[in-house]
């Protein structure tokens, strides 16, 4: 389209200010909303996998197939970790024990945690340090990381003293006496809710809170590869016994594509195509009214020697300038909408606080303009076809009459 094309269809826009005005405005709406169905149809499943690389892990390792406090530990951990870090695809491996412990601070109230204990010899932790120290491989008095939910709602800071009385055992009573932990430091646990309460040790202090047996079963291996990769480490740890389960960032992303997120893209999908209807009912009808209202400029200006063509490219041309004006708008539109609906999702239970529904990739911003173009050219097709077909003679003596 030449220049003087979209002139003219702009000047045909702002001869009807109010109608445009709405025009733009509704496309802003319906882009918005579009906007945020293509960040939720992705978001979960691409901060999931944010979440999954944050501490630098890329295999996961337990005893079964199942939820966390729901499927057996991993027997003869030390020995099974020592093979583990012995393949030469591995560079790190963490072991983790999962639990449970009330915490008893200098007010005497009790608050219930989650409790985890780490292999500390590693130089990766699961969790990010915030404030203060990281736990020492070895020796000292016991301490602890908290999160800042914790913290804040115990009053504790790096350097604080909170006794620990650990539940452990999945049900079977513990006789082990309560254990005095000084506050290390602040982290962030990637997968905790906002309301989470949580705090990691080390493996043996763990162990001695919770009345176990400080070189006894583990739930969890996390392991950082090197090498060959993930694929290749999650196929040597496999064979090295059968009731290791080992999977990769990418297959653990792979399966909640499939089971645990297609609730959320089957909405997305959904609601875009309701909203894309809506957009081409919206631009069709404002097109069309418009197309009819100039029926005898436009059949003046065939008469005065313009191109069938020129005057349906016309119509093209202010259906472009409509959606590409709105489709602007709705991107920032589009944004603030989906802060608020993230605020309003994320008070759903169990949500871990660094995941969003709404994520932005640059492939977003391509399929969103590629959706919002072929609406405007749909939209466009029948006030086109209103204008190839106008009988010039004809409506040129009923606009004299008239």
């Amino acid at each position: 389209m030449t220049a003087r094309v979209w002139a003219f269809a702009l000047r045909s826009l702002v001869r009807q200010p109010g109608r445009a005005i709405l025009g733009i405005l509704g496309v802003a709406a319906v882009g918005a909303l579009l906007f945020d169905m293509l960040l939720l149809s992705r978001g979960l499943l691409v901060s999931f996998r944010a979440l999954l690389d944050s501490a630098g892990f890329d295999v996961r390792v337990m005893a079964a197939d199942a939820p966390a406090f729901a499927r057996p530990r991993i027997a003869d951990a030390e020995a099974a970790a020592a093979a583990i870090r012995a393949l030469p695809d591995v560079d790190e491996l963490v072991s983790l024990r999962l639990g449970n412990a009330t915490a008893t601070g200098a007010d005497g109230r009790p608050q219930d945690v989650f409790f985890l204990g780490a292999d500390a010899q590693s130089r990766r932790r699961p969790w990010i340090l915030l404030e203060g120290q990281d736990l020492g491989a070895v020796g000292g008095e016991p301490s602890l990381v908290i999160n800042r939910q914790l913290a804040k709602g115990m009053g504790l800071r790096p350097g604080s003293e909170v006794t620990l009385r650990g539940d452990c055992t999945r049900g079977v009573p513990t006789a082990a006496p309560p254990v005095r932990f000084r506050v290390a430091g602040v982290a962030a646990f990637p997968f905790d809710d906002p309301k989470a309460m949580t705090a990691g040790a080390r493996l043996a202090d763990f162990a001695r809170t919770c009345g176990l047996d400080e070189h006894g079963d583990v739930d969890l291996f996390l392991v950082a590869t090197r090498g060959a990769g993930a694929a290749a480490a999650v196929r040597s740890i496999r064979a090295l016994r059968s009731d290791l389960h080992a999977f990769s960032n990418e297959e653990i992303v792979a399966r909640f594509q499939q089971v645990g997120f297609s609730y959320f893209r089957q909405i997305s999908t959904v609601l875009s195509s309701i909203t894309l209807f809506f957009g081409f009912l919206l631009i069709t009808v404002l097109l069309t009214v418009s197309v009819n209202q100039r029926f005898a400029e436009i059949a003046a200006l065939r008469a005065l020697g313009f191109a069938r063509r020129r005057v349906v490219v016309d119509v093209l041309a202010q259906a472009v300038l409509l959606v590409g004006t709105g489709g602007v708008l709705s991107l920032p539109l589009g944004l603030l909408l989906a802060r608020w609906l993230e605020s309003i999702l994320h008070a759903m239970p169990e949500i871990p606080e660094n995941m969003h529904f709404f994520a932005f990739e640059p492939r977003t911003l391509v399929v969103h303009a590629t959706l919002l173009a072929a609406t405007a050219v749909l939209a466009a097709l029948y006030p086109m076809r209103l204008v190839s077909r106008l009988p010039i003679a004809a409506t040129l003596r009923s606009e004299t009459v008239t």
